[in-house]
Parts: structure tokens; sequence; C-alpha cells
């Protein structure tokens, strides 16, 4: 059946992004739910300290790796078959982790997880771009999105401690099952069937195997940077593999008919802008949530709970301000303004980290950084996720998903590798100068910290100096006739 135009039933629509963001949700706790299990894993499953990180590595290399194709799938396909497609795999991976005999069965089930969370991510915001068209609500409905992606991470370190502690690991895994069957039985009620957006054309089969095949390259490179050596042979032989496969799939892009990502798409300036702020913002941001994670743990004395805990006061903040206040701003101001100021709060908070002693005070040297970061990340998510989408043709609405997604997570699997090891190579220069263990590991996070708010800072500049203000209140092109987002 058809969908409806959009204005006959609004509440279907705000019912239609709470299960989508529900499926999304599913999909950001797995990134940091796993970690805290991983402990339990090991033991139980008889891994090695190097075969471990396979359980994170699996999941991160299809993740990365499939992003633009996944966003692409639901150009052609439609992004409600897509997206339903991609929870499905997601939960029946989910399962298969969960009753891992072995450490085989777990990694592989690990790299399929990836895969399905890929597609979800990749085709989430066309969704969301299609069901809201009026400005106000678009603004809003980015915000709620904008909320789950930014506190999503924080959730799955509070939810992995309780469920391996009470249940057991299997859990952090099995606990997607009616998530994920709740999440398909409703959106195959709330949102209409259409054809896809590109309909008639064909899947770029060479040119998807060259630029998945150059990500997942490029993220096994970053994630094993620091084991194997960042000047290693394969590390750059690696990196350098990538750069070729990118170029190589640059020039098929080039010549062919039906291309899998159109190179005239690099000609909307808010979607380039948009995404090397990303880039540089999610550099920021996993400085953010890794390094004060550690500085709390390593050099405060936290336990694992004092850590969640920590971080509330940033989540509350970012839930303000993602769930309403941030598109307010957004229709008063435009786009540029709450971005840059929002990025800019990001960079004091990151500088306040960088200043907190070896002997800091939860009082004065972690919630100061933490209520400015909230701050910060809750009015600067939202526009720059409407900057990313605001002028792309709704046919190439799941590709600019894909894109704004993969400079998220490249960014900050890139930023992250970069500043961890600005950081230990600090430590470890200190420590042979004679600096106290725990002195000199501060110092190496309050590097990091620095480099962090210096990224942040670049993005809100690269923001205002390079995103239209005609888009400001996330207006776009008119969507597909038969966009998904009603009930069938």
């Amino acid at each position: 059946m058809p969908a409806h135009p959009a204005s006959h039933s609004p509440s279907h629509r705000w019912l239609a992004l709470t299960v989508l963001c529900l499926g999304v949700l599913m999909i950001v706790l797995d990134t940091t739910i796993v970690n805290v299990a991983l402990p339990s894993i090991r033991v139980d499953l008889a891994f090695t300290e190097t075969s471990l990180v396979w359980v994170v590595n699996a999941y991160m290399l299809t993740f990365g790796g499939f992003l633009l194709l996944g966003g692409r799938l639901g150009d052609l396909y439609g992004h409600r078959r897509v997206f339903i497609a991609g929870i499905a795999v997601f939960t029946l991976a989910s399962l298969a982790c969960g009753l891992a005999p072995s450490q085989e069965v777990l990694v592989a089930a690990r790299a399929v997880q990836g895969f399905g969370g890929a597609v979800v991510s990749a085709v989430s915001l066309s969704l969301i771009m299609n069901l809201f068209t009026e400005p106000a609500e678009r603004a809003k409905a980015m915000g709620v999105y904008g909320f789950v992606c930014s506190c999503g991470g924080s959730i799955g370190v509070l939810l992995g401690g309780l469920l391996t502690t009470s249940l057991g690991w299997h859990w952090v895994f099995l606990v997607n099952l009616p998530i994920g069957v709740a999440v398909i039985a409703l959106c195959m009620k709330l949102l209409a069937a259409s054809a896809g957006g590109a309909q008639g054309a064909r899947l770029d089969w060479a040119g998807a195997a060259a630029v998945t095949l150059s990500l997942m390259l490029a993220v096994y490179a970053v994630v094993n940077g620091n084991t194997a050596g960042w000047v290693s042979a394969q590390t750059l032989s690696m990196l350098a593999v990538a750069v070729a496969l990118f170029g190589l799939f640059l020039a098929i892009e080039a010549r062919i008919a039906q291309p899998l990502m159109p190179l005239s798409l690099f000609r909307s300036r808010n979607l380039s802008a948009a995404n090397a702020a990303a880039v540089l913002w999610a550099a920021a941001c996993f400085a953010w949530f890794f390094l004060s994670a550690l500085y709390m743990q390593l050099v405060l004395g936290y336990t694992p709970w004092q850590v969640g805990m920590g971080f509330l006061p940033a989540n509350l903040i970012m839930a303000v301000m993602s769930l309403g206040l941030s598109a307010r701003m957004v229709m008063r101001f435009g786009i540029r303004g709450p971005l840059a100021v929002g990025l800019l709060l990001a960079a004091a908070g990151l500088v306040c980290f960088a200043r907190a002693p070896v002997d800091g005070d939860f009082w004065w040297d972690v919630l100061p950084g933490m209520l400015l970061l909230g701050l910060g990340g809750g009015v600067a998510f939202n526009p720059m996720l409407l900057a990313a989408m605001s002028d792309v043709n709704p046919a190439d609405s799941g590709l600019a998903s894909g894109m704004v997604n993969t400079s998220f997570m490249m960014g900050g699997a890139l930023g992250l590798a970069v500043l961890a090891s600005g950081a230990a190579a600090r430590t470890d220069a200190l420590k042979a100068a004679g600096v106290e263990a725990v002195q000199a590991l501060n110092q190496g996070y309050q590097l990091a910290f620095v480099l962090g708010a210096a990224f942040a800072a670049l993005a809100a500049v690269l923001g205002v100096a390079l995103i239209r203000a005609a888009h400001s209140a996330g207006a776009s092109s008119p969507p597909n006739p038969s966009a998904e987002g009603e009930p069938a």
C-alpha cells in the first residue's frame, strides 16, 4: 500500500522514530557493551591476550568496511527493506555470539554482527530524513537520533557490567534478541515499503569491492597500529594498499555509468564540510570517552561503576540538549552557529581534562569537563548531521548517511589510535627521564586531551568557514513520493 502523506499521521512518525532509534541504540550499545565482558569471555573460551582483540577487531573490520555499501543498498532496494534486513542479520549474529562454543565461532559471528550493524547505521539517517520533511520536526528528530548515538556508548558500559556480573557474558549478546525481533515487527507495521530512490540502477560491484576492501584494510591497520607499530612494514604496507584501492575506487566511479558513489556528491559543500568536521569531532569525542575513562580508573583509582557514574552528568545534559533545546537553537540560529559553539564548548571541556592533576577531585577536575563536553556534544551533533544530509538528493540519501557514519567511524578509530600513541610516547619518555609512573601516565593523557581539543576547535572552524547558512533549518530536496515513513 502506498505511503500516506507525512502530515496525516504525525503520531506514527514519532513512534516510527522511536523504533528506528531503538534499532540504532542496539548497534551503538554493541560497540562498548562487549568491552566490559572481554575478561569473562577470555577465561571461558580460553582466548590468549593476543587473540582476544579479534572479538573487537572482527566487528570493527566489517562495520567500517560495509558502511558505504550498506547505504547504497538502501538507495537501490529501499531503505526500509535494507534496515530490516540489517536488524535481522545483526540479531541472528547476536544469537550465534551468545551461544558460541569456541573462539572461532564467536569471532566469525562478530564479523557478521559488524556487517549487520553497518547496514543499519548506514540507512538509519535517510529513513529519518524521509520520515520528517518539515524543518522544525526534522531538527527535533535528528536531535533524538543524535542523543542515541552520543549516549549509547556510556549506557553500554553500565549495561555490560550489570549483565556480565548478574547473568554472564553470553547475555551481552542475547539481550539483542527480543529487541531485534520487536524492532523488525514494529518496522514492518510502521514503515511503508518502497522500491528505492535509485530504482532501476544496478549495483556497482567493482566499486563496492574496491571501497569495502580499502576501508577494511584501513580499519585493520589503524586498530592494529599500536601493536604492530605505526612505522612497521605491516602497517605501512596495509595503509598503502588501502590508499591504492581507494584510488582505484575513485577511478571506477569516474568512468562507470551507474557508480556506487557519484563523485558529483562531493560538489555538495555542506556534505563535504560536515564529513570533514565529523572526522575531527569523532577523534576528539573518542579522546574524551576513552581517555577520560582511563584517567578516572588508572590515575584517580575509580571502580568501573564509578567511571560509569562519572559520565552520567554529561549524558543527562546531552539528553536535555539533544531532545529539544538543540533543535530550537538550529531553528533560531541556523546550522553554523550552534555547530561552532557546541564544538568550541567541547574543546573547552577537553582543555579542562588536560589540566586535571594526579590527585584530582571529581567536583573540580572531572565534573567541569564532563559538563562542557555534554553541553557541547548535545549542541553540535544535531546541526552536524543536518548539514551532512541537508542538500543531498533523496535518491542518494542512503549513501550520504553511509558516508557520514564512515567519517565518524574512521575519524574515531584513527583519532583514538593517534591520541593513544601520542599519550603512550609521552608517558614512556617521562618514565625514561625518571618521572613517577602515575605522573607520567597522567601527563601522557594530558597531551592527548590537548590534541583532542585542537581537533574539536578545527572542526568548529571548518563548520563556520565552509557550511552554507542557507540550509540552516535542515531543508532539503523534496522527499521521494514513495519514501518510507508512514504506516502501510
